[in-house]
């Protein structure tokens, strides 16, 4: 995290949740689109038939697609200052501080308001609950 990083208070990451979640479902499923499409293509690049090649070639320009527009909504992410940590699960972390140091406040997909925080190199392992207020 640079010393010109935003740097989110909890009030403010749970005030982005509406956005960001939507940015982050949007990833995560455009990650497991583009999974399934890999899976295929692998699948396809086995096989051995005359339509192959196009098939072939199809689901390359979607699976480039989907990566395409996961690295966009990740920009966005970017773009608010957001670092998104796994496109699997939806897992984002926000600049922050506690106690006068720096953190990442550590959110998931589905979780209903960033509770949790981690040293900066921790990682999704470190994860621990908020201090109370």
């Amino acid at each position: 995290m640079s010393s010109v990083a935003k740097l989110f208070t909890v009030e403010q990451a749970d005030r982005t949740l509406p956005l960001v979640g939507r940015i982050v479902e949007d990833i995560v499923r455009a990650d497991v689109a583009w999974r399934e499409v890999v899976d295929e293509l692998e699948r396809e690049r086995s096989a051995s038939d005359d339509q192959r090649d196009e098939r072939v070639r199809r689901l390359e320009r979607r699976a480039v697609e989907l990566a395409r527009e996961m690295d966009a909504l990740e920009g966005e992410l970017g773009g608010l200052g957001i670092a998104l940590k796994d496109r699997r699960v939806g897992l984002v972390d926000f600049p922050g501080e506690l106690d006068g140091r720096p953190v990442w406040l550590c959110w998931r997909l589905g979780e209903p308001a960033v509770r949790y925080w981690h040293e900066l190199d921790a990682g999704f392992a470190g994860r621990q609950p908020l201090p109370t207020r």
